[in-house]
């Protein structure tokens, strides 16, 4: 088929998508990415083109939506809604994390659970894709009144997970102390210590070692090896990384082990930029320990100084890695990336560029590496969890780190490799897209038509 007639049919699948899925902005967009990127390798794999298969590729297996009541300190009664879209299972049980935001709503978990799709099968690890989450918000509860929020929300989703059916984790609002509330309800349900069940438990019980870490390190692994292949490295370089929370602290953390110098971080308050480089120890503790906003870091750091006006992408830096949420940067502020001198943007977070805006990066020959790919070491170090569980063991940080490395480093070269077959070696859009599509849809046409 030719490439114009593949566009055709690609413009009326996304047209009935977004019929059938109205008032979900996120999901089109990232639709609408994935779709336009596959026409290249469409056009030459006709066995893709079957009928049926990229409508099954685009509709999530099942979509579960359920209210969850708490009550407060105080004795007053909220409710909340959770949600759970186990998008895939054809390459294992469904695996993505849980998000508690105000923000979050169908369309974004759909768009969560779509992306995580491709991002697991870029892993090569046996895992489909899933995501869930509440418009519940924890910040400014209790730890009581986090348990009782995880405590009902478990009561509903625990007849809906399973290690072998669908394997949660963590994601923005939802860490260690919201894992354990909700693996301990779990338990206490079914009467089993599934550990298998949840990931990003506590080392003592079931937990992996770098799951904390895996997103933010692998996102700069990540980065590491596109500047190898280049005959380069982060020694030396500055980084500017938006976000405070997990994935943010520790890409800096990272970033600054291999020689780089990391000069901003920011929450919903404003942004820090620091000329002498990002204390981390101190980060931590201000945003992971006090739970305070990031303008107390500048107060406690002489070289900082706290922004509400403008954003991190201001400050000039050859290496950019949003890590906050999605669509925080826009065309822009990729044009002011690109004009002081950016040459990498990577993805920690998910879907954070506009689509215009990546476009304006890419133009610019600035090399842009898609979350899908580049923050896919939470996920992958997940895995590996599920791993352990199964059988028993628990391995050290050095191992743990390692496996997380290789993983970042096959990612890699699967995207480029794939990219380069379709004739634009450096569109790693292309090469994620493809080459995750390309996984998921030879297992569909193995299983047959479910």
């Amino acid at each position: 088929m030719s490439h114009l007639a593949v566009s055709a049919r690609l413009d009326a699948l996304f047209e009935e998508l977004v019929a059938r899925n109205p008032g979900e902005p996120e999901f089109h967009q990232a639709a609408r990415e994935v779709l336009d990127s596959l026409a290249p390798m469409l056009a030459g794999s006709a066995e893709y083109l079957v009928p049926g298969l990229l409508e099954r590729f685009i509709e999530p297996e099942r979509q579960i939506m359920f209210r969850v009541p708490w009550t407060d300190d105080h004795g007053a009664v909220h409710v909340n809604r959770g949600f759970r879209v186990e998008f895939s299972s054809a390459l294992g049980p469904y695996k993505g994390g849980l998000r508690f935001h105000p923000t979050v709503n169908l369309g974004v978990i759909h768009f969560l659970a779509f992306e995580q799709v491709l991002k697991n099968a870029l892993t090569g690890l046996a895992i489909g894709g899933g995501k869930g989450g509440s418009d519940f918000d924890p910040k400014g509860r209790s730890d009581m009144e986090i348990m009782r929020f995880c405590q009902s929300f478990m009561t509903e989703l625990y007849r809906h997970v399973g290690r072998e059916t669908d394997v949660p984790a963590g994601d923005i609002g939802v860490g260690g102390r919201e894992i354990g509330y909700l693996f301990g309800q779990y338990k206490r349900i079914t009467d089993r210590f599934e550990a298998g069940v949840l990931t990003g438990k506590g080392i003592g019980w079931g937990g992996a070692q770098v799951r904390t870490e895996a997103t933010g390190y692998g996102l700069v692994l990540f980065v590491e090896e596109m500047l190898r292949t280049r005959g380069r490295s982060l020694d030396g370089l500055t980084v500017s990384v938006s976000g405070s929370g997990n994935v943010a602290i520790h890409a800096a953390e990272k970033a600054e082990q291999l020689g780089a110098t990391v000069t901003t971080a920011s929450d919903s308050s404003g942004w820090v930029h620091d000329t002498a480089g990002i204390d981390v120890p101190l980060l931590k503790q201000v945003k992971l320990v006090d739970r305070a906003r990031i303008s107390a870091y500048a107060k406690a750091r002489p070289t900082a100084t706290f922004h509400t006006k403008g954003s991190v992408w201001d400050v000039p830096a050859q290496v950019a890695l949003p890590c906050a949420t999605q669509n925080e940067l826009d065309d822009a502020q990729a044009k002011t990336l690109a004009n002081h001198g950016c040459l990498i943007v990577a993805e920690g977070a998910n879907m954070p560029t506009t689509l215009e805006g990546t476009q304006v990066l890419m133009d610019a020959g600035v090399l842009f590496a898609p979350g899908k790919a580049a923050n896919a070491g939470g996920v992958a170090v997940s895995a590996l969890e599920m791993q352990q569980n199964a059988a028993r063991e628990s391995w050290t940080f050095e191992e743990s780190e390692s496996r997380l490395g290789t993983v970042m480093r096959d990612i890699y070269r699967l995207c480029r490799e794939e990219a380069q077959f379709l004739g634009r070696p450096d569109d790693l859009v292309l090469g994620a897209n493809a080459a995750g599509f390309r996984r998921v849809a030879d297992a569909m046409l193995a299983q047959g038509v479910v």
